[in-house]
């Protein structure tokens, strides 16, 4: 069995985002359901999230999008973080960064759901972004075999 670091930070954004998943279904159910357009939700037929978009407050939609969002660029950090750990980097400063990431996205979701603050969000997202870039970097180091 592959033994890192790295994966801890990577179990911890895998259970946030089923927190988000819990929390955006907690809100959404009874939004649709207190929601005069959407009527009786259990005969809506064929619509999708960005249908119920207009019909549903914009709080309510922010745990959609930010659930969403965990679907986007964690992805990358999934598999860098993977990589890393297979390769037998996955300890140290690249698990230290996966924590960090990890951190951020998390710190992201919640302004995202509450406040919604664009500013905030984007340098939340434009720091694990940032950090996101270290870790690949540090992979390609590890798998082209560069030496620097």
């Amino acid at each position: 069995m592959v033994e890192a670091m790295i994966f801890k930070p990577v179990v911890a954004l895998l259970i946030w985002t089923m927190i988000m998943w819990v929390w955006m279904y907690a809100t959404r159910i009874p939004a649709m359901s207190k929601s005069d357009e959407i009527g009786d939700a259990s005969t809506l037929v064929g619509s999708t999230g960005a249908s119920l978009r207009e019909k549903l407050p914009d709080s309510v939609n922010w745990k959609a999008d930010n659930y969403n969002h965990l679907h986007e660029a964690p992805t990358l950090f999934y598999a860098v973080a993977i990589i890393l750990a297979l390769l037998g980097h996955g300890d140290g400063m690249n698990a230290l960064l996966a924590w960090i990431y990890a951190g951020l996205r998390i710190i992201h979701s919640l302004v995202q759901v509450t406040a919604n603050r664009v500013l905030v969000r984007f340098v939340l997202f434009a720091l694990s972004s940032v950090v996101l870039m270290v870790l690949i970097f540090h992979a390609a180091i590890v798998v082209f075999d560069i030496h620097i």
